[in-house]
């Protein structure tokens, strides 16, 4: 997790969480294209949010996908820890005889990755979708026991 304070908010920037995959782009909020990172605002979900947070007992994802059901998601885990949450939302149909004055919803395919730490149990992996949030988590292999210290003694 980012010890870095977002300048927008509480939320903490994932700009130097080292488990994060996502390709940081500064220009990515502003409202213009971005040239490092070519987008095409109706092509992509521009805005997939993911909270991640670690309790005791597992990682938790939350990701906003309002209008999407549960067959347009996709949870998959890697060997190498790699958590991918993808999916996508159609076009809705047009009609020839429909006249739109604004089209602001994003469509087509979205895909966010995280690698997950090695304590995680990665065969208990759990996820759930209502009211158009995806939650996965992640259980945590317990604690292990650190050993006591051991003085050595010096000969010489």
């Amino acid at each position: 997790m980012s010890m870095i304070p977002s300048f927008f908010g509480s939320r903490r920037s994932s700009f130097f969480d080292p488990f994060s995959l996502d390709v940081w782009d500064p220009l990515k909020d502003l409202p213009f294209p971005s040239p490092s990172f070519p987008r095409d605002e109706n092509s992509v979900f521009v805005n997939t949010r993911i909270d991640w947070k670690e309790t005791p007992e597992a990682h938790v994802f939350k990701a906003d996908l309002p209008g999407l059901r549960k067959e347009e998601v996709k949870v998959q885990i890697e060997d190498d820890r790699v958590l991918q949450i993808s999916g996508e939302r159609n076009v809705e149909k047009e009609d020839k005889n429909d006249t739109w004055h604004r089209v602001e919803r994003s469509s087509g395919k979205f895909m966010r990755r995280f690698r997950l730490p090695e304590n995680t149990k990665m065969n208990q992996v759990k996820a759930s979708m209502e009211n158009g949030v995806l939650t996965v988590t992640v259980p945590k292999e317990e604690a292990v026991r650190k050993p006591g210290v051991k003085n050595i003694e010096i000969s010489g």
